[in-house]
């Protein structure tokens, strides 16, 4: 048999050489963490090469994602499409083995990492996919669903506040299927930890509920075997296995040190390295023994074809089952969707009853609910006012096989990388909620529901001074901007529970990125549409109301609660013999990247007298009025008082848009 050490050793070479050919990198964590690894994917992880979205695989997740060129190097020594050539290029533009790990690059990569902390997070959601899958789909003797979740993270990603939130939440829901390897090796970049962090870090993962593998030398290949089959062993707690490492291994100068964290070795450490470690191969060089030693293409395929008869014989036993776990893990909305979501705009239209876009919202998943049992809800402690439930909602820890909402605590960070983690598994449409304000406690994995990209939904209400008394602390102003700012979020304002209805189903449609829902604590009007107007909705933007007669000669450009403004401004205005368009634009973003002749249909080039009315920082809308246009906002906080005060002491009135208008034509 191949020497292990020399099985680890080529994560080492291999990560090494990379990181001084790029003269860029982290090489401390893979040579630190080289062992560990070599363990577990030789003799634990259940995958297979040749597909790397095989669905019962267990997941591997980088947590500390600096280290990203362990994960490239023991992808390209067990055989997935990483080649060597992408070895050599690390770091280099458009290469498929970037300086941190990105979904989608290259195969085997399960989550984008980097932001310490938010792989953990995406694991605990893996996790928590895979027990509730498992409790809804395996029946008799049939384990369709049965596999593992299993982290690297590092001192960094326990020192951010995140992996309070989600280890908490992991020991809380029993998931004993989640194996976190904790690489103790008392280094970070600023250098050793103990002026940093000093926390207990076994006591406080007991005390989260974990079961905890204490010392465990991380360069000796069976005391990692022998912690992970005590991991194994317990499958009704997450563990922590807690391993000594030294930084940088193997380095005779450098380990042990923060020099070897986030910088290359230069030459003379690396040939000094290649001596301790007893590797006399050249660059990029590994030997076939060693690359026998790793490959796991043949035993991956016999495990997915292990799987793949029981696949077969489960669906022959349960053909409905079958079919629908099929449907959800592939992504696929139910056959008969677009027919559901016609009927639902259409009952929305129908009652012109007037109500804040928050009840709206629970409508739409009182309608939508039903024929979506992948939708996986939950808020941050704020079930009640974000109106994330309905009355099918059943908590995942009541039931899990049917279990459909998770009550996430105060957690708006946790909350939202977890749900990244659910969506990334498949299975599920995660949604999360909190009010709009709290978005910036979530702010990075909300980037990066955008960046990996998932398509999960965030909902967000109370979304302007509308909220009222509870003041500037809770007044959002900036948030809805900034949100729009994130490349390829799809940001949904609506006016009413038309509207709503019909930004829940574009998000719940949506596969290449995420959207977010902004919507109303107050009651909003209900406006009138005819069919046309109906299926503009989803364009992001729409003319809602024109001029009876003759063409306008300005238009009125607004979002959510202040689409009513708009009306009641646009009825005085033709009082006054003024024509006016009123443009709803719940996605401003979406309608701008329509296609030139819909954009000019809606706002004409001629048509330059515009005033744009949200409740929120004016700069936005500046690209979209133009230079004659205005622009009613806010660009301060908010305060403390009733809402309708205080729309009328910032100047949200219909008298303001009135006067605009006036003053733009």
């Amino acid at each position: 048999m191949t020497d292990r050490r020399q099985l680890a050793n080529a994560i080492r070479a291999l990560s090494m050489d990379a990181v001084q050919r790029a003269n860029s990198g982290h090489p401390g964590m893979p040579m630190g963490m080289a062992d560990i690894a070599e363990v577990l994917f030789n003799d634990h992880l259940m995958h297979n090469p040749a597909n790397p979205d095989w669905w019962d695989r267990d997941r591997f997740v980088v947590s500390n994602g600096h280290g990203s060129m362990l994960l490239y190097s023991v992808l390209h020594l067990t055989g997935y499409g990483v080649s060597m050539d992408d070895l050599k290029n690390f770091r280099q533009l458009h290469s498929p083995t970037p300086g941190h790990p990105e979904y989608g690059e290259a195969p085997g990569v399960e989550t984008t990492t980097g932001p310490l902390g938010q792989g953990l997070a995406n694991a605990v959601g893996m996790a928590l996919a895979e027990k509730l899958l498992a409790a809804r789909f395996n029946a008799d003797d049939y384990n369709l669903v049965d596999h593992w979740t299993w982290v690297f993270a590092g001192d960094g990603c326990l020192m951010e506040g995140i992996s309070h939130e989600v280890c908490s939440l992991a020991g809380t829901w029993g998931l004993g299927k989640l194996v976190v390897f904790y690489d103790d090796n008392n280094i970070s970049i600023d250098g050793e930890v103990d002026g940093w962090f000093t926390d207990n870090t076994p006591e406080r993962f007991r005390a989260y509920g974990w079961q905890v593998i204490e010392a465990v030398d991380g360069h000796n290949p069976a005391a990692v075997d022998e912690a992970i089959k005590a991991a194994r062993a317990n499958t009704d707690q997450p563990t922590l296995i807690c391993c000594k490492t030294t930084i940088g291994y193997g380095a005779p100068n450098k380990a042990g040190t923060a020099d070897t964290h986030g910088a290359p070795l230069g030459d003379e450490e690396i040939e000094a390295t290649r001596k301790q470690l007893d590797w006399p191969h050249p660059p990029f060089e590994v030997p076939d023994e060693i690359r026998a030693g790793w490959d796991a293409r043949e035993r991956g395929a016999e495990r997915e074809k292990r799987w793949a008869a029981t696949w077969k014989a489960y669906r022959e036993d349960h053909p409905k089952l079958a079919a629908e776990f099929e449907r959800r893990m592939s992504g696929r909305l139910p056959d008969n969707f677009d027919r559901v979501v016609a009927d639902v705009l259409g009952r929305m239209q129908a009652d012109d009853k007037s109500v804040a876009t928050r009840k709206a919202s629970a409508l739409s998943l009182e309608a939508f609910g039903p024929h979506l049992p992948e939708m996986l809800g939950g808020s941050a402690d704020l079930t009640g006012s974000n109106n994330t439930n309905w009355s099918g909602s059943v908590d995942i820890l009541d039931d899990a096989a049917n279990g459909n909402y998770i009550y996430y605590g105060v957690r708006e960070f946790g909350m939202t990388a977890i749900a990244n983690g659910l969506y990334l598994h498949g299975g599920f449409i995660p949604y999360t909620g909190t009010f709009l304000v709290f978005s910036d406690y979530a702010r990075n994995a909300v980037r990066m529901s955008a960046l990996i990209p998932t398509g999960m939904i965030h909902v967000y209400t109370h979304d302007s001074i509308g909220l009222g008394e509870d003041g500037p602390t809770h007044q959002p102003v900036e948030h809805l901007t900034s949100l729009r700012l994130i490349p390829n979020m799809d940001v949904w304002r609506p006016a009413d529970k038309v509207e709503t209805a019909a930004a829940w189903a574009a998000a719940l449609a949506r596969r290449n990125g995420p959207s977010a829902l902004v919507l109303s604590r107050q009651g909003l009007p209900h406006q009138s549409r005819n069919n046309e107007q109906l299926a503009m909705i989803a364009r992001g933007g729409y003319v809602l109301s024109d001029p009876e007669s003759g063409d306008a000669q300005a238009a009125i450009l607004a979002s959510g609660s202040e689409v009513g403004l708009a009306m009641a401004a646009a009825e005085v205005l033709a009082a006054e013999g003024i024509r006016v368009r009123v443009v709803s634009m719940p996605n401003p973003d979406l309608f701008m990247a329509q296609d030139e002749d819909y954009r000019q249909s809606v706002l004409p080039e001629a048509l330059d007298a515009r005033v744009a009315v949200e409740a929120g920082v004016s700069l936005y809308w500046r690209h979209i009025v133009g230079p004659r246009g205005r622009v009613i906002g806010i660009d301060r906080f908010g305060g403390s008082a009733p809402a309708g005060d205080l729309f009328a002491e910032y100047g949200f009135s219909a008298d303001a848009v009135v006067a605009a208008v006036r003053d733009v034509i």
